[in-house]
């Protein structure tokens, strides 16, 4: 079986959250995709990636129709989850909660930050795909909010964050803090030269975990990890797309409530 990346803060004594961080190890896609892709929107053999789908779901102790992924357009919104849908009916979303046991929440990255959640007490899940534009818009504030409509609370509720792009490989613009900082000028310390053009590298998991921490949870946590940088164990799209790649696979991150 696969052996997810996990992290102590999602642990419960009960075991009734499962979840699991995963990378490219495990899968049985060939060539870019090599090997745990689990992204249907990819160009990968439709039947790998649903084997690659199914793998990892089996690690957190589900069967693949658990699995609830939704279509993630780096925005704000967050729905509530009751039940699993058809790929070809996945909301247009970046957040989901739920309270229902048997269903697993994934959400896919390729360098954005995926955010997994739990409230063990209440029995309620949610998960979170952080780019900027999501993180910055709100998509933290907005899956947390979901929770607390399933009756979690804020100080019960702990956060992992998983693998994403190091801020020493993320460089951008000059034009890209004044939204930031805009909002908060406190965040600048997130943003260090990069060293030519008024360019910055910027810490998006930092930026992540800062939000997070306004909102009163109960625990936060880092996996670590930077999937542009580490090859061998992370998909990444800037990776892929530095070196001239036609496509490029995602990681997935799963967290479960266990029947």
């Amino acid at each position: 079986m696969i052996q997810p990346l996990a992290h102590d803060v999602l642990e419960d004594a009960g075991g009734r959250v499962r979840h699991g961080f995963f990378g490219r190890a495990g899968g049985v896609s060939g060539g870019l995709y090599r090997s745990l892709n689990c992204g249907l929107g990819s160009g990968d053999d439709p039947e790998a990636v649903a084997e690659n789908r199914a793998r990892a779901v089996a690690a957190c102790g589900l069967p693949a129709d658990a699995l609830c992924t939704v279509y993630q357009v780096h925005s704000a919104d967050a729905l509530t989850v009751t039940e699993p849908w058809a790929r070809a009916d996945a909301p247009r979303a970046d957040a989901m909660a739920t309270a229902t046991p048997g269903l697993a929440l994934a959400i896919l990255t390729a360098d954005c930050v995926p955010v997994l959640l739990a409230d063990p007490d209440a029995g309620v899940i949610g998960a979170a795909h952080a780019g900027w534009r999501g993180a910055l818009g709100g998509v933290l504030e907005a899956a947390v909010g979901a929770m607390l409509g399933l009756g979690a609370q804020a100080g019960r509720i702990r956060a992992a964050v998983g693998p994403a792009i190091g801020a020493a490989s993320y460089e951008v613009g000059p034009e890209f803090p004044a939204p930031f900082l805009a909002r908060r000028p406190q965040d600048a310390d997130l943003f260090a030269p990069a060293g030519t053009d008024e360019r910055f590298l910027f810490d998006l998991g930092g930026y992540v975990a800062r939000r997070l921490g306004d909102l009163g949870l109960g625990g936060i946590g880092a996996t670590g990890g930077d999937t542009c940088a580490e090859a061998e164990r992370y998909f990444s799209y800037r990776r892929s797309l530095a070196q001239g790649e036609p496509d490029y696979g995602r990681n997935i991150s799963i967290v479960a409530l266990a029947r």
